[in-house]
C-alpha cells in the first residue's frame, strides 16, 4: 500500500503520530527526569540540613569565639595588671637595692678613703721613721754623738724610775771626774755612779765577721773595749767614803748586752771582781726600781720621829674631840629636858584657855605652881 504524501489525511495522520511520539518522548524524558530529580531533591534536602547545621555551628563558633575573645581580653587585662604590679614591685625592689647599694658603695668609699688616709699616714710615718733611722745611723756612726745618745737614753730611764731629787745627771766627783748619773742612795751603800758606754764598732765587726780569723779578731776587739770601759769606771767612779763600793756600766743596746752575757762570760765575771755591773735598758730599769724602794725605806726611817710626833698629836686631838662630844651630848640631853618641860607648860596653858573660852569656872584642883625659869640656875655650858 502506498501512501500519498500529498494527501491531507496522510499528512494529518502523520502529524498526529508525530505529536504522539513527541508526547511519548517528552513523557519518557519527564519520567526519567523525575527519577533523576528524586535523589537530587533528597541530596538537596540533606545539603540544606547540612547548610543549616553549618550555619548553626558557625553561630556557635561565633559565640565561642566571642566568649574566647572576652576571656582572652580579661586574661590580658589581668596579665597586664599582674605585669604592672610585678613591674612596680621589681622597680621598688630595684630602687631599694640600688639605694642600699649606693649606701654600701658610699660607705665602702668612705672606708676606703679612711684606709687610704691611714695608709698615707703610715707612709708618712714610714718615711719619717726612715729619716729617723738614717739620723740614728748618722748618730751611731760618730763616737761623740753615740755617747750623747746613750746619755739621753740613760736620762730617760732614770727620770721614769726615780724621783727628780734622788739623782744628779753629769755629777762631778771629788776627783774631778764627771759621772753620767749619780744616784743619791743612803749609806750604806752610798751614792752609786752610772756611766753609759756603747762599744758599737767591735760589736758590728763581730756581727759582720765571716771567716774564723775575722771572728777571732772581732772577739779580741770586743773583749778589749769592754775591759777598758770596766776598768775606767772602776777607777773613776768608785771612791772610798764618797760613793758606793760599786758602779753601773749602762749599755744602751740590748743586743750588745745579750752578746756580752752569751759569748763573753769571762768579762762579766771580771766586772764582778771590779765591782762594775753591766746593765741594759731593761735590767737598768729593774735595778733603778730596787733603788727606789731603798730610797723610800730610808726616807720613811728618817721621818719615823716626825711620824711618831704627829701620831701623838693626833691622839691628843682625838681625846679633846671625845671630851667635846661628851659635853655636846650632855647639852643635848639638857635641851631635850627643857623642851619636855616647855611642852608640859604649854599643855596646861591650853587647857586653861579652853575652860575660859567655855565659861567653865567650876572648882578645879589646884595644880602645883610652875617653876619659874629664873628660879633655876642655868647649867653652865662647857
Amino acid at each position: 500500500m502506498t501512501l500519498d504524501l500529498s494527501d491531507p489525511w496522510v499528512l494529518a495522520a502523520g502529524g498526529a503520530g508525530f505529536l504522539v511520539l513527541l508526547l511519548l518522548l517528552i513523557l519518557h524524558a519527564a519520567l526519567k527526569s523525575a527519577r533523576i530529580a528524586a535523589p537530587i531533591a533528597g541530596q538537596m534536602a540533606q545539603l540544606g540540613q547540612r547548610v543549616q547545621a553549618l550555619s548553626d555551628g558557625q553561630q556557635h563558633l561565633a559565640g565561642g569565639l566571642h566568649h574566647v575573645s572576652d576571656a582572652q581580653a580579661r586574661a590580658q587585662t589581668q596579665m597586664l595588671g599582674l605585669m604592672e604590679q610585678r613591674l612596680a614591685d621589681v622597680a621598688d625592689t630595684m630602687g631599694e637595692a640600688l639605694e642600699g647599694s649606693a649606701v654600701r658603695t658610699a660607705r665602702s668609699l668612705g672606708d676606703l678613703h679612711a684606709r687610704l688616709e691611714a695608709i698615707d699616714k703610715a707612709q708618712a710615718n714610714i718615711e719619717k721613721l726612715s729619716g729617723d733611722v738614717l739620723s740614728l745611723q748618722d748618730i751611731l756612726s760618730n763616737k761623740q754623738t753615740r755617747g750623747a745618745f746613750g746619755e739621753i737614753q740613760l736620762h730617760d730611764i732614770v727620770a721614769q724610775a726615780l724621783p727628780s731629787d734622788s739623782y744628779t745627771m753629769q755629777a762631778t766627783l771629788s776627783n774631778g771626774k764627771r759621772a753620767d748619773c749619780l744616784v743619791h742612795l743612803p749609806k750604806p751603800p752610798g751614792p752609786i755612779a752610772i756611766d753609759a758606754k756603747f762599744p758599737l764598732e767591735p760589736y758590728e765587726a763581730l756581727r759582720a765577721a765571716e771567716t774564723e780569723g775575722e771572728k777571732q779578731e772581732a772577739r779580741r776587739m770586743m773583749r778589749a773595749a769592754i775591759r777598758h770601759h770596766m776598768r775606767a769606771i772602776a777607777e773613776k767612779y768608785i771612791l772610798e767614803g764618797e760613793t758606793a763600793e760599786g758602779a753601773l756600766m749602762f749599755l744602751p743596746s740590748e743586743a750588745v748586752y745579750a752578746e756580752l752575757h752569751a759569748n763573753f762570760p769571762d768579762l762579766v765575771r771580771e766586772g764582778f771582781g771590779l765591782r762594775v755591773w753591766v746593765v741594759s735598758p731593761t735590767t737598768c730599769m729593774a735595778t733603778l726600781n730596787t733603788m727606789r724602794a731603798v730610797l723610800k725605806d730610808a726616807r720613811m726611817k728618817e721621818q719615823a720621829g716626825a711620824i711618831r710626833r704627829e701620831l701623838a698629836m693626833l691622839c691628843r686631838d682625838l681625846d679633846l674631840l671625845g671630851g667635846r662630844v661628851e659635853n655636846l651630848d650632855r647639852h643635848f640631853a639638857q635641851a631635850t629636858k627643857d623642851v619636855a618641860e616647855i611642852r608640859t607648860s604649854a599643855d596646861r596653858a591650853t587647857r586653861r584657855a579652853r575652860r575660859l573660852d567655855n565659861f567653865d569656872f567650876e572648882e578645879v584642883a589646884p595644880e602645883s605652881p610652875p617653876q619659874r625659869l629664873t628660879d633655876r640656875q642655868p647649867e653652865r655650858l662647857g
